[in-house]
């Protein structure tokens, strides 16, 4: 289908399009362009007459006049997707994509009588390393699912569908553009469907504010609604019973073990299954440009589990899409911190990594020496709390719901959300007999993951900075979650 579409060119500049971003067809410059003018709140200002040519060649000359043009087409944050159009604009889309179909055609035709046996051009409808394709590219019987989709292709977060109703509706309208299918086997969604590849943002939407006084704002909050309080659960929201606390429970637990990229027993089994002296050595000696894109490459493993974790939560799923984007790239990481408990080992402070267990020297060659040990401190300091699975799924899933993320649309049903994942943490620690302060020690937890999420952007920056080719080699979705901060090579530069 996007093969299809992309026989259209970008609405804003003319230059070829990638598929419909925002509710419009447009180039992954236009798209990046509006992305970042939505996430910055940005207020451009135009020095001239307000009515500047927008095309391929000067589209980065006048910001003010392209973000203008972006509104007028449509683009917009909450834009529709194209499986959600109606009938009417699928059949109006469908005769601008024959339209344009029929062009080419006649062009190509025209051109190879001209060119007199002259061949070597090709005019495929793809773009060099930019393209993108919705198929699985193997023989696999089985579709894939919507994790594997959101690894597959840059901007995933932005341009997949993330509700079922959606994904369904989604695939409708490929099938009527004469699409392969959406997945790679066809069919519908897959979207429960766990994905069998190991499969990595802080993001910090919010890296602008500072971390503890975010963090500690959520957890007065928290503290102000009751929630922190360690007692029986007496009094209970109006639209929230016992028996609503206990299927949450198992909810969030049922979906936290079903998307742990490592089992417990796993773990168990590699303990002593660590690098040795000379196998450190190899990676110090490496350079930065080589060990920066293979951590990338493990954390974009790590963060595929997260994403189908979170759409595994009860709730999730029914928010809008812009918020369930805006928790993935804000909490992602932080849910990450929590997990990787879980991979380490307090008896001689290493963490599991590529196979094996390592100490903090072996990624010497990041050159962030403050980072990594702020991440084995966090680990040492949550292992400390011998938090079990279903304290560390509740925990993950209340840090992943804060209300607090910027430019949620609807911050009181996230609210209303976390509220529940709490009430099912606090009684869970209350029927295991854990001791009163332990909540409060887990929450007193987020200023320091906070506070590593805002290093690891840090760092980022910094490396894009030196080695900007080789940061923009880092896995799409690597991009795409820990990149909202950073403007990458645009597409028709690159």
């Amino acid at each position: 289908m996007r093969a299809q579409i992309e026989v259209i060119p970008c609405k804003i500049c003319g230059d070829k399009s990638s598929g419909i971003h925002y509710g419009v067809i447009t180039c992954e410059g236009c798209k990046g362009f509006f992305r970042r003018s939505q996430q910055n709140n940005a207020m451009y200002s135009c020095s001239r007459q307000r009515n500047c040519l927008i095309d391929r060649t000067n589209r980065n000359r006048c910001q003010h006049c392209r973000l203008q043009k972006c509104l007028t087409l449509g683009m917009s944050r909450d834009a529709v997707k194209f499986g959600r159009m109606s009938k009417k604009q699928r059949d109006s889309l469908y005769a601008e994509v024959q339209k344009h179909q029929k062009s080419q055609s006649e062009c190509l035709s025209g051109g190879a009588v001209m060119a007199g046996g002259q061949g070597g051009r090709e005019d495929s409808g793809e773009e060099g390393g930019n393209s993108r394709s919705y198929s699985s590219g193997g023989s696999s019987t089985t579709t894939l699912s919507d994790l594997d989709d959101i690894a597959a292709l840059p901007d995933m977060l932005f341009d997949l569908p993330l509700t079922p109703e959606e994904a369904s509706e989604y695939c409708s309208g490929l099938e009527m553009l004469g699409g392969g299918g959406y997945g790679g086997g066809g069919g519908g969604s897959a979207g429960s469907g766990s994905s069998n590849q190991s499969s990595p943002e802080p993001s910090s939407m919010d890296s602008g504010d500072g971390g503890s006084p975010l963090v500690k704002h959520e957890y007065q909050m928290l503290a102000e609604t009751g929630v922190l309080t360690h007692s029986p659960l007496g009094s209970l929201p109006d639209d929230c019973s016992l028996l609503d606390i206990e299927r949450i429970t198992q909810n969030v637990v049922k979906s936290h073990l079903e998307t742990c990229q490592y089992g417990t027993e796993e773990l168990k089994r590699l303990t002593w299954s660590q690098y040795t002296p000379e196998e450190t050595r190899h990676f110090q000696c490496k350079s930065a440009e080589w060990m920066w894109p293979r951590c990338a490459l493990h954390i974009t493993h790590a963060v595929q589990y997260v994403v189908e974790f979170a759409k595994r939560i009860s709730g999730f799923m029914d928010l809008c899409q812009n918020d369930q984007i805006i928790l993935l790239k804000a909490g992602c990481l932080e849910v990450l911190l929590i997990r990787v408990c879980r991979a380490y080992n307090s008896s001689n402070n290493t963490m599991f990594f590529d196979g094996k267990f390592a100490s903090p020297q072996l990624f010497k060659a990041l050159g962030c020496d403050d980072l990594v040990n702020a991440v084995f401190d966090l680990a040492k300091g949550l292992s400390r709390l011998q938090l079990s699975e279903e304290e560390m799924a509740l925990f993950s899933a209340a840090v992943l719901l804060s209300p607090d993320r910027p430019w949620l649309t609807d911050t009181q049903q996230v609210h209303k959300l976390q509220e529940k994942v709490y009430l099912a943490l606090q009684h869970s620690l209350h029927m295991s007999g854990a001791s009163a302060e332990k909540l409060d020690k887990m929450v007193s937890k987020l200023p320091q993951m906070k506070s590593i999420c805002n290093l690891h952007i840090d760092k980022l920056e910094f490396f894009r900075l030196l080695h900007p080719e080789t940061a923009h080699s880092f896995p799409p979705l690597y991009r795409e979650v820990f990149g909202s901060e950073i403007t990458f090579p645009d597409s028709t530069n690159s």
